[in-house]
């Protein structure tokens, strides 16, 4: 055997130990691939499983989790306010701006009895009922008492029950129904009032309507038109 030439290498026991270690190799690496693709599994049955939950969730659970956690916090910063004796009201008016808290207040005002205009006599009625309800308190030994007067036939009126002349109204509660009235009267002709007419002003308008529809773009964009008007006026416009 020459120099250049490589002896083969003999077959001994540990040359038979290399296919059996790449076995056990192999397996291990198997193991952990059915350890990733379980874990796989699971990760994803999980997600699917808590996607599933938030679909069955209201659209708006994110702000009303939202609400209820400010919420908390505000009853909890009430509580430690009370408990140092200050006004928490107060306290929190003077960490906000003046804009924000007057906006603030015309919200907190606005859920009692929303203002959204008028839509149908219905919705109407429905205001005017809650407003009336809200400021009459019920007594309980006046809705007995009259109950025992005209009796259960009566009182749980169907539409054949004939109702005239089986109770008079008191005194009082006319005198509440006409004050009601008053009130109402008296509300619907301050909204309802004609504006005065300014003599002196300018007449830009060929009619009523194009009056209020003057105003309505003076309102929006007079701030704008101011100096096109001046040079119109002077005869200086370009």
């Amino acid at each position: 055997m020459s120099d250049g030439e490589i002896a083969p290498v003999a077959s001994s026991s540990g040359g038979k130990a290399n296919p059996i270690a790449k076995n056990a190799e192999r397996l291990q690496r198997l193991k952990k691939l059915h350890a990733k693709r379980n874990e796989g599994s699971r990760m994803n049955h999980q997600e699917v499983v808590e996607e599933y939950k938030r679909n069955q969730l209201p659209k708006n659970w994110a702000k009303k989790r939202e609400w209820i956690d400010k919420k908390l916090e505000d009853e909890k910063r009430k509580e430690e306010a009370k408990e140092q004796g200050e006004d928490y009201e107060r306290k929190m008016l003077l960490e906000i701006q003046a804009d924000e808290a007057e906006r603030w207040e015309q919200k907190k005002n606005s859920k009692k009895n929303p203002e959204t205009g008028f839509s149908t006599y219905e919705d109407a009625t429905i205001r005017v009922y809650n407003r009336n309800i809200k400021a009459y308190k019920p007594s309980l030994e006046e809705y007995e008492k009259v109950k025992d007067e005209v009796g259960d036939e009566a009182f749980y009126a169907g539409r054949d029950t004939l109702l005239h002349g089986i109770r008079k109204d008191s005194k009082e509660a006319v005198d509440r129904m006409v004050e009601d009235l008053n009130k109402q009267i008296e509300r619907k002709c301050k909204r309802s009032r004609r504006r005065a007419f300014d003599d002196e002003a300018d007449i830009d308008y060929i009619n009523e309507r194009n009056m209020k529809f003057n105003k309505k773009l003076e309102r929006f964009y007079g701030q704008y038109t101011t100096e096109i008007k001046q040079n119109l006026e002077r005869g200086t416009a370009v």
